[in-house]
């Protein structure tokens, strides 16, 4: 191992170390465990598979010289590095493999195995079916803020369809993947928006989030790692899933701390959410065509009430 690689690791396990501790507090319950039935990324990471990726296009033979490998490829760099990739479409700081860990492939993590096969379905915040080219591009224009308009044809939404597609190489068409929708937390188990201290929040975040994404949210820089901007002009925009409280509380609960996920019980995941959607972000100039079919959800804090 060189020097470089040795230097890295040890900050890892500092970080990690830190991430661990839990001072005069108790920790609360392990996250619950399902039963695993696909490849995935165990949700309990460890420094051995923190930036495991299953699958790699980048590195399996079997792909080619065809333009669809190379699709997927590209799909896949702009997956895990979206503002070097395609800059006009992520001016901020964020990644698809922020929210979705290990390029998609992480239990409990927004993971993203199998899911092609799932559209079209229907989209409550919009009012209608959604292909999977809708879903990348709303993903696009709201979670990176994008500063151009893609649409479904565009190169970069086809790569990352691409590449999201061959990562459901296997799965069956219209069977939902047991591992959807695992990173959210039980309703009888949610707090009222009303009920929630951003204060409370606040004070979690400097316990538990800084030595990522350092006092000020923006990220701090790990080796050639960085976590994403939780707020101000680089992060997600008001219009974005995460820009809900329970959304975002579910991503924290079960993805959070990076490399102790699951140590935050439900409460204070929701009270870090809170916290981080009471802070400053960019205005999706199309809210007002939002939620015109279907109820604004409670936790739709950026939304003026109906």
């Amino acid at each position: 191992m060189n020097r470089h690689a040795v230097s890295l690791t040890l900050t890892l396990l500092t970080v990690a170390s830190a991430c661990s501790r839990t001072g005069d507090r108790s920790a609360p319950p392990a996250a619950p465990r399902y039963k695993m039935s696909g490849p995935l990324v165990s949700s309990q990471t460890t420094m051995v598979t923190a930036w495991e990726l299953p699958k790699n296009p980048l590195t399996d033979s079997t792909l080619d010289d065809s333009k669809l490998s190379k699709q997927i490829q590209w799909g896949f760099r702009i997956f895990t590095n979206t503002p070097a990739e395609v800059p006009q479409l992520a001016p901020g700081k964020i990644s698809c493999s922020n929210c979705h860990l290990n390029a998609g492939q992480r239990e409990r993590s927004l993971p993203l195995v199998g899911v092609a096969g799932m559209f079209p379905e229907y989209n409550k915040r919009s009012g209608r079916l959604y292909s999977l080219g809708d879903r990348i591009v709303d993903c696009f224009i709201r979670s990176e803020n994008a500063a151009g308009m893609p649409t479904t044809t565009s190169k970069e939404v086809l790569a990352v369809s691409a590449y999201i597609t061959w990562l459901a190489k296997g799965s069956e068409v219209g069977k939902n993947p047991v591992w959807r929708g695992q990173n959210t937390i039980a309703a009888a188990n949610l707090i009222p928006i009303e009920k929630l201290d951003p204060a409370k929040g606040e004070a979690l975040f400097k316990e538990h989030c800084t030595n990522c994404h350092g006092e000020d949210g923006q990220g701090v820089a790990i080796g050639d790692k960085k976590a994403g901007p939780l707020w101000g002009p680089d992060s997600w925009n008001d219009g974005a899933g995460a820009a809900r409280v329970y959304t975002l509380a579910g991503i924290i609960r079960y993805s959070m701390p990076y490399l102790d996920p699951g140590r935050l019980s439900d409460v204070e995941a929701q009270q870090l959410a809170s916290f981080i959607n009471s802070k400053p972000r960019p205005e999706y100039p199309f809210k007002q065509q939002d939620y015109l079919t279907e109820k604004l959800p409670v936790d739709s804090v950026y939304y003026s009430k109906r």
